[in-house]
């Protein structure tokens, strides 16, 4: 069996980019699917691991870890020689820039994307339904169009936001733009001709449609 378990919900963003990476990195683990969306309301068990009512938990022989980000960082380490062996980059440079790159997505690009995901596309599935605020999205949806145009000034001479090939701080911004891309926003991400390309590119990785197979075979609110 597997030593590595990941706790949670294929249709959680937080747990897309923990098994983004796993699969890039080749790391063979164990799925122990958990309804995220209940948070602190979840059964006792899982409140034992998740007491925040986080919607991810990573085990494995050495630690166990919630947040999505920290756990890319430490499956990245603890798995050095394993599938794409650059996800931080090759040396001290290439690793301050993908450092970079991860802290614009946790700190610019997360916030505004986050909130739009939530009311553009979590929201309306709920049993009850709870209307977008219009000044809420036209607000963030502003943050967030500020943010791609710095990405597109970014993309214009790199294939990558980190550099010339794909890394952590790609892979960061898969979950959150999937569920964009299905809404109106869409136009957004697409009048940015570098932004378009880039995600044509990422978005197209086999790791990545192995999570959205695996998301797809779960109920819309597991």
């Amino acid at each position: 069996m597997a030593s590595v378990k990941v706790f949670g919900s294929p249709a959680s963003t937080e747990v897309q980019r923990v098994l983004a990476c796993l699969f890039e990195k080749q790391v063979e683990f164990q799925l122990v699917k958990m309804d995220s969306f209940k948070g602190p309301k979840r059964l006792p068990d899982w409140l034992k691991m998740q007491p925040g009512g986080e919607a991810l938990t990573y085990q494995d022989e050495k630690v166990t870890l919630v947040e999505s980000r920290a756990v890319c960082r430490h499956v990245v380490e603890n798995f050095k020689e394993k599938g794409e062996t650059e996800l931080m980059g090759k040396g001290a440079m290439e690793r301050a820039l993908v450092e970079q790159w991860l802290e614009a997505e946790a700190r610019k690009f997360d916030p505004p994307s986050s909130e739009l995901v939530f009311y553009l596309a979590i929201a309306p599935k709920l049993p009850e339904a709870e209307q977008p605020e219009p000044l809420l999205v036209e607000k963030s949806t502003k943050k967030l169009e500020k943010v791609l145009g710095m990405y597109e000034k970014r993309l214009a001479d790199k294939e990558f936001l980190a550099g010339n090939k794909f890394t952590l701080a790609d892979l960061s911004h898969l979950p959150n733009t999937e569920l964009l891309m299905r809404t109106e926003l869409r136009n957004l991400f697409e009048r940015h001709g570098n932004v378009k390309r880039w995600w044509a590119e990422i978005s197209k990785r086999n790791s990545w449609q192995k999570v959205l197979e695996l998301a797809s075979q779960a109920p819309p609110l597991a």
